[in-house]
C-alpha cells in the first residue's frame, strides 16, 4: 500500500498555535507521526534573568494568554517563600477566585475547539459564548481579558466590592444552568459519543512513564490535582471533589473537563463568600537573600512547576519552568500511530496543548 506524507502545521486550520506535524498515512490510517516545536520560543526563561523580580511578574503572564494568572501565582509564590514572607488571607482567596474562573475559561475553551474540529460548530459558539461570562468578570476585576497584572509579588492588586460580588454571583449560576448543555451533549448525543469514545486512549503505563498531569492524566484515573495535594493560595480551606475518569480516551477526558467546570464554580463562590477581611498585599524587599526554591500549583491542564533561584540580588540567577503540555507532546506521536486519518483533528484537539506554555 501506498503511504503519503501529509505536513500539517506550523499553520493549519487545525491548530490554533503553531505546531509542525509530518503524518505519514497508509490508506486511511496513519502509520507514522513526528512532532516539531519551536516556532513561538521566546526565550523567556533567560529575559527573566535581566529583569527584576517586579518586573517578572508581569513578563511571565506573557508565556500564555489563556493561563496567564496561574503563571504569575505560581511565581510570586515562589519568590514570597524564598522571601519568606506570607500573604495575607483576602489576597489568598482572591487568588484563589482568579484561578478558578481562569480554569472555567480555559476549559470552556477547550470544549469548543474540540466541538470545531469534530464539526460540531454550534457546541463551538455555545461554549465561546459562555467563556466570554468568565472573561467579562475578569475584565471588570483586572481590567484585562488577557494578561490581567493581578498578582504582586506579597499578595494581590485587586479587590471586591458589592457590586463584583453581585455580579459573580448572577454570572455564576447562569453558567450552572448552561452546564446541562454540555453534559446532555457527552452523554446523550449519539455522533459525539461515536467521534470520541475510544479515541485517542492514554494507557495509564504511558501517562506514569511520561509524567503526564492535569485532566488528562486523571480521565485515564490518575487521582492526583495540587489543590488537594498540596494546597496552596487559600485552597486549603477550601472543599471540592477531584474528578478522575478511567477510559484514558477523548470523551472520558471531555467528561472530567466538563465535571470539573462545575467544581470551579463552586470553589468561586466558596472564595466570594468567606472572603476575609484584611490586606492586600504585605510589603516585599526589592531584593531576595540567596537560596533556591520549588513551587507547585494546578494550572488549567495540570500540574505547573517553578524554580527559581536568587543570589542575593535583586534579579533572579535562574529560573526554570515546568508546563503540563510538554509531556503531552512527548505522548503524541505514538498515540497517532495507528489512528484513523479522520481522527487525526480528535485526537490532537483532545489533548488541549498549550504551545505557548511548552515552547516559551
Amino acid at each position: 500500500m501506498t503511504t503519503v506524507r501529509l505536513p500539517i502545521g506550523p499553520q493549519h486550520p487545525l491548530l490554533k498555535e503553531p505546531l509542525s506535524l509530518q503524518i505519514d498515512v497508509a490508506g486511511e490510517q496513519i502509520s507514522e507521526a513526528t512532532v516539531r516545536i519551536g516556532y513561538v520560543h521566546r526565550g523567556i526563561e533567560e529575559l527573566t534573568r535581566c529583569r527584576s523580580y517586579v518586573q517578572n511578574v508581569h513578563l511571565i503572564e506573557r508565556i500564555c494568554g489563556i493561563c496567564s494568572h496561574i503563571h504569575s501565582t505560581t511565581y510570586c509564590q515562589a519568590v514570597e517563600a524564598l522571601l519568606g514572607i506570607e500573604i495575607p488571607p483576602r489576597a489568598a482567596a482572591l487568588r484563589v477566585l482568579l484561578c478558578e474562573l481562569e480554569r472555567i475559561h480555559s476549559h470552556l475553551l477547550w470544549i469548543g475547539v474540540l466541538g470545531e474540529a469534530i464539526g460540531f460548530t454550534t457546541i463551538f459558539m455555545y461554549a465561546w459564548r459562555d467563556r466570554e461570562l468568565v472573561l467579562d468578570i475578569m475584565e471588570r476585576l483586572s481590567g484585562g481579558r488577557v494578561s490581567h497584572a493581578a498578582n504582586i509579588i506579597g499578595g494581590v492588586r485587586v479587590d471586591l466590592g458589592a457590586e463584583e460580588i453581585a455580579l459573580i454571583e448572577q454570572t455564576l449560576d447562569t453558567l450552572e444552568t448552561r452546564l446541562s448543555l454540555y453534559r446532555d451533549l457527552m452523554v446523550h448525543d449519539r455522533p459525539f459519543r461515536l467521534r470520541t469514545q475510544g479515541i485517542g486512549r492514554l494507557s495509564l503505563e504511558t501517562v506514569q512513564a511520561l509524567g503526564i498531569v492535569g485532566p488528562t492524566a486523571r480521565a485515564t484515573g490518575v487521582d492526583v490535582d495540587m489543590r488537594r495535594d498540596a494546597p496552596y493560595a487559600g485552597y486549603g480551606g477550601l472543599s471540592f471533589r477531584v474528578i478522575v475518569g478511567s477510559e484514558g480516551d477523548v470523551w472520558s477526558r471531555a467528561d472530567v473537563r466538563q465535571q470539573e467546570i462545575a467544581q470551579s464554580l463552586s470553589l468561586c463562590r466558596q472564595a466570594i463568600r468567606a472572603l476575609p477581611e484584611g490586606d492586600l498585599a504585605v510589603r516585599a524587599p526589592a531584593r531576595v537573600p540567596e537560596g533556591e526554591v520549588v513551587t507547585r500549583t494546578e494550572a488549567p491542564r495540570g500540574e505547573l512547576i517553578y524554580y527559581v533561584r536568587s543570589d542575593g540580588s535583586d534579579r533572579p540567577a535562574r529560573l526554570k519552568i515546568r508546563t503540563p503540555t510538554l509531556p503531552a507532546l512527548m505522548s503524541l506521536a505514538g498515540l497517532l500511530r495507528g489512528v484513523q486519518a479522520a481522527d487525526l483533528p480528535v485526537v490532537i484537539a483532545g489533548f488541549d496543548l498549550c504551545i505557548a506554555c511548552a515552547d516559551r
